[in-house]
């Protein structure tokens, strides 16, 4: 794993997009297509501004949402379909080859072997995602599933969790908070040829600290990341205060 520390987020955002964009295009340059996974939160405001605004060739590029709340409309400001769309998607110069959104609305068991079917054929060359304040990786709290071979699931979501939701201001009190969620797995992201993960803010210190210092462990799932062959972590100091 390789860490790199900045002072301000705004650089920790940029340069884990420069990191991406750089990969996908050896990428392209060697197969002519390639493919994504793409996160939300606070983390990759910077990422995604930054990659919308490169000379990639979007029409060449394939990208798969993390995850999602089981149950909450894409009108509901905290859906990370609207996030995805509005913050990524509507902001390319080209629309991407194909971008295969989570619907958590309706039969979600059928929603993920839908997703899950079609990733399975697919090598992501690229993982954009970061670090929950319980270690959590995608939305696999701990103990998280290091085993199973499914490349999306549905979880429960820990009070940890939903209380970090309800920190960053998406829901306005912790019942809002939805108690499920559609994730990719583990194993689904550790299969990405490269991963970019980037950890902001001194509330996510500790669990920075346990997944980059600690053993791996599914109590903290995000300590997974040690076993990656090309990893690259992007934290801002505050992140950093505790290493």
């Amino acid at each position: 794993m390789k860490i790199q520390i900045f002072d301000q987020k705004d650089e920790m955002g940029a340069a884990a997009a420069a990191a991406g964009i750089t990969k996908l295009k050896e990428t392209l340059a060697e197969k002519g297509s390639a493919s994504i996974i793409v996160a939300t939160g606070v983390s990759q405001f910077q990422v995604l501004a930054v990659l919308a605004e490169s000379d990639l060739p979007w029409n060449k590029i394939t990208a798969f949402h993390l995850d999602e709340y089981v149950g909450l409309p894409i009108t509901h400001e905290a859906s990370f379909r609207k996030y995805l769309w509005e913050r990524f998607v509507t902001q390319l110069p080209l629309p991407p080859a194909a971008f295969h959104f989570l619907d958590g609305e309706g039969d979600v068991e059928a929603e993920c072997d839908r997703v899950s079917e079609l990733i399975a054929s697919t090598t992501i060359d690229v993982a954009f995602v970061g670090v929950g304040e319980n270690g959590h990786l995608a939305f696999n709290d701990p103990p998280a599933d290091f085993e199973t071979e499914k490349p999306y699931l549905i979880v429960d979501l820990d009070d940890a969790c939903r209380q970090q939701q309800l920190g960053e201001g998406w829901f306005p009190d912790f019942d809002s908070v939805p108690s499920r969620a559609i994730s990719m797995s583990i194993r689904q992201i550790m299969k990405s040829t490269s991963i970019i993960c980037t950890v902001p803010d001194e509330r996510k210190a500790e669990a920075v600290k346990n997944a980059t210092l600690g053993p791996v462990t599914p109590a903290v799932p995000a300590s997974i990341l040690q076993n990656h062959p090309d990893c690259q972590l992007f934290l801002d100091t505050a992140a950093a205060s505790l290493r």
